[in-house]
């Protein structure tokens, strides 16, 4: 028994020897329980940060203390204090197209100049066909227009990548970082067709779209490919898959979408929070390259 303990302290001691001995994320001594959560002092871009979700994820951080930019292309600067209220001071907007890679470089640069380089990055700009979409955007898949599907996987996808590039690029060059990439149960699934049925009985049949699914299946792949290739460079990179959120759409969908969820309802537009200051803190150390689903058991079934 002796012997047992003695290998296994000394087993320790040899893999503790190989550890970081700072945070790669703050730089500070790594602790057990404390401030696991802690984000204050740091840095996060937050994509489509003017979105119904952005602005959550926004509020979650700068609430706890972090400096938090929203870059979108549509925004009013004179809107923070109303949006954020008291930590409006930490929020600050940048207009950038995310599909144009020197818009999203401008950005950075001002940002950096403000804050110092980020040490969070959110993807979370994306365009999707709602429930109420105009029948040109949500036909059979056979006439879906590659106009469409160009503009989806571009907003998605490409500018993913190219904030990813850019903001992780400059991330991991000051050798830390966690990027966030919000996905989809429909980058999981295939979308259940059966819940859109009701548009029938309007007069307009409606077909979810094929490119809003592609987008986020390739949006869980670059998750991976980012993990790897930065993880010797102190840049942690995740997906969060989510669930629909409600946004008072009709009441026959929601019955619908319900009745495929074992939890039986939607997501408010705050239960996605605390994952997502989970991933941006210490919490998550020792977290890349996964998948972190919140659907209400969607995709349990």
């Amino acid at each position: 028994m002796d012997y047992a303990r003695e290998r296994l302290a000394s087993d320790f001691a040899a893999h503790a020897s190989v550890l970081p001995a700072t945070n790669p994320t703050t730089g500070s001594k790594p602790t057990i329980v404390k401030d696991l959560f802690d984000v204050r002092g740091r840095v996060a871009v937050v994509t489509g940060g003017f979105g119904q979700l952005g602005r959550q994820f926004a509020a979650t951080l700068a609430e706890r203390g972090a400096s938090v930019a929203l870059f979108d292309r549509a925004g009013d600067a004179a809107r923070l204090p109303d949006l954020f209220g008291g930590c409006a001071s930490r929020v600050h907007f940048e207009r950038a197209d995310l599909t144009v890679r020197g818009e999203i470089e401008g950005a950075l640069a001002r940002v950096a100049k403000r804050w110092g380089v980020p040490h969070v990055l959110i993807n979370n700009a994306a365009i999707d066909a709602p429930p109420d979409a105009p029948a040109a955007e949500t036909g059979p898949f056979e006439g879906y227009p590659l106009a469409s599907w160009q503009a989806v996987l571009d907003a998605n996808l490409t500018g993913a990548f190219l904030a990813s590039q850019v903001v992780g690029g400059a991330m991991a060059e000051a050798g830390r970082g966690s990027i966030i990439n919000i996905g989809s149960i429909y980058g999981l699934v295939s979308p259940d067709q059966r819940i859109y049925e009701y548009r029938a009985a309007d007069g307009a049949p409606f077909t979810k779209p094929v490119a809003y699914s592609v987008s986020k299946s390739g949006l869980l792949n670059l998750t991976r490919y980012l993990a790897t290739y930065w993880a010797p460079r102190g840049v942690r990179v995740n997906t969060l898959t989510f669930g629909g959120v409600f946004r008072d759409q009709d009441p026959r969908f929601l019955k619908g979408y319900a009745a495929r969820v074992p939890l039986g309802r939607m997501a408010r537009e705050d239960e996605y929070n605390g994952a997502v200051l989970f991933l941006a803190s210490d919490a998550s150390s020792y977290m890349t390259g996964a998948n972190l689903v919140i659907d209400g058991g969607w995709t349990a079934w």
